[in-house]
């Protein structure tokens, strides 16, 4: 099948390559796949070898259609990380953290190819209903909100979100669903309209602009300096919630005393729990999140270079960039 490989660190292309299943899988044909900085990271080499494993078909943020299933035309999503279900994390609800890693777009392939294969019992069925521009941004959504599940957030919450990409604009949307007042550090001004879109009730570029302290900073940047940031703007006895992912090996400077004197709290957080990842599915299916707002480039897979020099880019306005892999059939969702 026709599937965007990277071969090796370095080494990209589209061409043909084997399809691989293991054990009892569904099959479906991707229709949107996103893009995001830990595929640059994958695609470099840069990510932690230790949750990769090459020859690789990247994608796995993606949406999509069964593949010969009599209900062709509903849209599907998949939980990418591939818990066991039977060790003490997994048990205990942390399927996230399961002592055996294997995730889709990952260690095992993506869905950046004509059909994409993964386990029957992490599918889900979103029905007619969500655009496939909503559906793909379900699995990030799902990064947010496992995080946000380790916080306590009510309307009186003072909250901050800290970089203005698709997480950060996810991460406002879901502390608006609970009805939290929130404002957005940028980095670039062009994201404002964006900012807008998701709900944030203050978007600067500059910190001085901003209203702080706040008791909860979301740091969505995926660097070590927007995490000095985030301590440096908690109220005393606040917290800051780490989702981003600065380059492997990144060190962080932290006065020890600072954190006790103001009884701050550091939590970070990785990939998304399936109780999580259930949850975002059905709140988009339901159309309480309508995230494909975020949505401002699609290119067909045939421009894959294109598409990683824009995400590469500074431009903005830009959001979530998506390839289209499987040009819309008779009675799916139109693209």
């Amino acid at each position: 099948m026709k599937a965007l490989v990277i071969s090796e660190p370095g080494r990209i292309s589209l061409m043909d390559y084997p399809q691989r299943t293991a054990g009892e899988e569904a099959q479906f044909r991707p229709l949107l796949v996103g893009l995001c900085g830990t595929d640059l990271e994958l695609i470099d080499g840069s990510i932690d070898p230790s949750y990769v494993r090459y020859p690789l078909i990247i994608g796995h943020e993606w949406c999509g259609v069964a593949e010969g299933a009599p209900d062709q035309g509903d849209l599907y999503v998949a939980q990418g990380i591939v818990p066991c279900f039977a060790c003490r994390p997994c048990r205990s609800g942390q399927t996230n953290l399961c002592e055996t890693y294997e995730e889709v777009g990952f260690t095992r392939d993506g869905a950046c190819a004509e059909l994409v294969s993964v386990p029957s019992r992490l599918v889900h069925n979103l029905g007619k209903g969500p655009s496939p521009e909503d559906a793909v941004l379900i699995e990030p959504a799902a990064v947010v909100e496992t995080a946000l599940r380790r916080t306590e957030v009510s309307p009186a919450t003072r909250t901050l979100v800290i970089g203005d990409g698709t997480v950060g604009l996810l991460a406002v949307c879901l502390l608006k669903l609970r009805s939290a007042q929130v404002h957005l550090l940028g980095a670039k001004p062009g994201q404002a309209v964006l900012a807008k879109q998701a709900g944030a009730d203050l978007f600067t570029t500059d910190p001085s602009e901003l209203k702080g302290p706040y008791e909860l900073v979301v740091e969505a940047a995926g660097s070590s300096a927007a995490v000095e940031v985030a301590l440096s703007l908690l109220a005393r006895g606040g917290t800051a919630l780490l989702i981003g992912l600065p380059p492997h090996g990144d060190e962080l400077p932290v006065a020890p005393d600072h954190l006790v004197n103001n009884h701050l709290s550091i939590l970070a957080s990785f990939g998304y729990t399936a109780s999580a990842f259930e949850a975002t599915a059905n709140t988009v299916a339901r159309g309480m999140l309508r995230p494909g707002f975020l949505v401002t480039h699609r290119l067909p897979i045939e421009r894959y270079a294109d598409a990683i020099e824009l995400l590469r880019s500074n431009h903005s306005p830009r959001g979530k960039i998506v390839l289209e892999i499987n040009p819309p059939q008779s009675g799916t969702h139109s693209l």
